[in-house]
């Protein structure tokens, strides 16, 4: 069974405090399974959007970890805006995080841009 998303969010949102950063919850999704939407601002005033990776990412079935994948990298704020805006009209339900940090590097798993999706 894969980790509830409040209680994923809850923990993402400590880790971002212990290592310095600021996060906050923009909106709040089903607490179950709801689909988590990381954005990240950095100091530089761009933006990057991290959204759940798709499927075939998952190595097997019994796999019940939360995977990434950079949707928007290094971008203005407002194809931020107009992505999480799609997110919300397709699944009601989503989180949205806002992080305020330079480098999320083991905050959450993000998977490889080259990894072969055909699996």
């Amino acid at each position: 069974m894969r980790l509830k998303s409040d209680i994923f969010v809850s923990s993402l949102l400590r880790r971002v405090f212990a290592v310095g950063g600021y996060a906050a919850v923009l909106r709040k999704g089903a607490q179950e399974a709801g689909a988590i939407f990381i954005r990240q601002r950095s100091r530089l005033g761009i933006e990057t959007l991290y959204a759940p990776a798709p499927q075939n990412f998952f190595e097997d079935e019994a796999d019940t970890s939360r995977k990434f994948e950079i949707r928007l990298q290094n971008t203005e704020a407002h194809h931020i805006d107009n992505a999480l805006s799609s997110e919300i009209r397709f699944d009601p339900d989503c989180w949205i995080v806002e992080i305020e940090l330079d480098d999320c590097d083991g905050l959450f798993e993000v998977v490889a841009d080259d990894v072969d999706r055909r699996r």
